[in-house]
């Protein structure tokens, strides 16, 4: 079994991974910035997994976590898999444009997954084995209006990720994409508090609004999200993406 670190991992769709994974008999780091959420999460898990402070915005959270990391994988044989998780969502308008959302929504959605991948690559190179997984979103493959600055995030992402595999071709190392449209997660949840305030329409409304805007017509589920990770790092082909859109029946007991 594999040891895997997973970004964003205290909520939503890192915290189904790291379930995920765990259930599947993998040894799980979960990382993320909020250390009671994370403990309470690994608490939970089936197997071993440890809890791991990191902010992926900031180099030097990322330096001494990947340190702590390293120390606990020193005798598990190596970070093998890699789950880029961590994000964040906010919107404005172009012509209200600031500079800070743009470099805070790069900052959070791609350079934190590239400064890991940076960190870790070489390691997985050296042994002829790894995989990643970025998560994406469907803002990485369309343009949505009202949230420029995250779609130009994701993209950055998407592309930096394509590149990446394509170099690593026949390396022993695959990197992959998961874009789900609409996730039913906390962070969604966020979205549609600031929504509720600028529409005036109910949780209700809003709600089934974004489940329309997905080709499926309803949200995706984390669990969904995590199937495709799991699947795209245990056989998944160097290069690929898994693009979610809530087509097909929701998964029973989510």
């Amino acid at each position: 079994m594999t040891l895997t670190l997973i970004t964003g991992a205290s909520s939503g769709i890192g915290a189904a991974t790291a379930r995920a994974l765990s259930a599947a008999g993998h040894t799980v780091i979960a990382a993320a910035r909020r250390r009671e959420a994370l403990l309470e999460l690994c608490d939970s898990l089936d197997g071993e997994a440890l809890p791991l402070v990191m902010d992926v915005t900031d180099p030097g959270s990322i330096s001494s976590a990947l340190e702590e990391a390293r120390a606990f994988a020193a005798e598990r044989g190596g970070i093998e898999w890699l789950v880029n998780n961590a994000g964040a969502a906010e919107s404005e308008p172009v012509t209200k444009a600031s500079e800070a959302l743009s470099e805070r929504m790069m900052e959070v959605n791609f350079h934190g997954a590239r400064r890991l991948m940076e960190a870790l690559l070489p390691e997985m190179v050296s042994r002829r084995a790894g995989a990643v997984v970025n998560v994406a979103s469907s803002a990485g493959l369309n343009g949505y209006a009202y949230v420029a600055a995250y779609c130009a995030a994701k993209h950055a992402l998407v592309g930096y990720s394509r590149a990446v595999s394509a170099e690593l071709e026949g390396k022993g190392v695959r990197v992959g994409l998961v874009c789900p449209h609409y996730v039913d997660t906390p962070m969604t949840d966020a979205s549609l508090l600031k929504m509720i305030e600028k529409t005036q329409k109910s949780p209700e409304e809003l709600r089934a609004f974004l489940a329309s805007q997905n080709p499926g017509g309803r949200m995706i589920t984390s669990g969904e999200v995590a199937g495709a990770i799991l699947e795209l790092l245990a056989e998944g082909a160097n290069g690929s993406l898994v693009e979610l859109d809530g087509s097909g029946p929701a998964p029973e007991g989510e």
